[in-house]
């Protein structure tokens, strides 16, 4: 309804061009295009956002919202834990590689979705990858969600006066494909992947709303930084509030993608 230009970057190009089309089709906006971005590729996320600096004259929002969850040990192309890889570090790329655009465009916004899951998570600076100790998908999964609200509050910290602000966000538990990893081995969580009809879940189109409220919601530019639930600041868990580890963080995520080089 806004009229906006809509980029959607999906590592599956063929269910992103649907995804498109539809929005075409429910909207009547043709100007909605879908690229491949795969996040568990660096050589990817520097393609795409080389491509899209080229050819895009703005970009007023960026929404990062790609995932997975509890997935096995598994290794994204450079060689990352897939969960950090993919939920923080492609992102964290990302981002970074779009800043010039974004602060010719601002007043901009970029949307995190995190999670209720930073809840107890730590950074495990000693061994971010768990190479050195036993994995655990939820302990992985806390801490990718984790490292998302930090980024997000430390990339608000940087950005001050630059017109482009940072939001992040737990959109609920939603009725998606996200969970397909989760059954087999948590049992409240396999009760609620795979018994929607206890109203437990959400929607996906419910699931978005804390997202579309952060981009495009007025009077959200003195909150950059902090943390939403159900269209509302909600205080994130003291974990999710230390400077000092988000600082450390960042240094240690631009070392190991590589952003030094640019």
């Amino acid at each position: 309804m806004l009229g906006a230009r809509v980029v959607i970057a999906c590592r599956d190009l063929a269910k992103a061009e649907q995804a498109a089309a539809d929005i075409r089709r429910t909207t009547g906006n043709g100007n909605v295009e879908a690229r491949r971005l795969d996040l568990a590729s660096l050589s990817s996320v520097r393609q795409f956002s080389r491509e899209f600096n080229e050819r895009e004259e703005r970009l007023d929002i960026l929404i990062n919202n790609a995932g997975v969850m509890m997935c096995p040990k598994w290794l994204t192309e450079d060689g990352f834990e897939m969960q950090l890889g993919v939920n923080h570090l492609g992102h964290f790329l990302l981002t970074n590689l779009l800043l010039d655009k974004l602060k010719s465009s601002a007043p901009s916004r970029v949307v995190n979705v995190s999670s209720i899951a930073h809840k107890g998570g730590r950074v495990h600076f000693d061994d971010i990858f768990f190479e050195h100790s036993e994995y655990s998908p939820l302990e992985s999964y806390r801490q990718s969600k984790l490292a998302v609200l930090l980024f997000s509050r430390e990339l608000a910290r940087r950005l001050q006066g630059t017109g482009v602000t940072s939001y992040s966000l737990h959109p609920g538990v939603i009725r998606t494909e996200l969970g397909r990893h989760v059954l087999g081995g948590y049992p409240l969580l396999k009760m609620i992947v795979s018994a929607p009809s206890l109203c437990l879940m959400k929607t996906p189109v419910q699931g978005a709303q804390t997202s579309i409220y952060c981009a495009v919601s007025e009077g959200l530019e003195r909150s950059s930084g902090l943390y939403f639930s159900d269209c509302s600041l909600k205080e994130p868990a003291p974990e999710g509030q230390d400077d000092r580890v988000a600082r450390q963080l960042w240094e240690l995520s631009a070392r190991l993608v590589g952003l030094e080089e640019n």
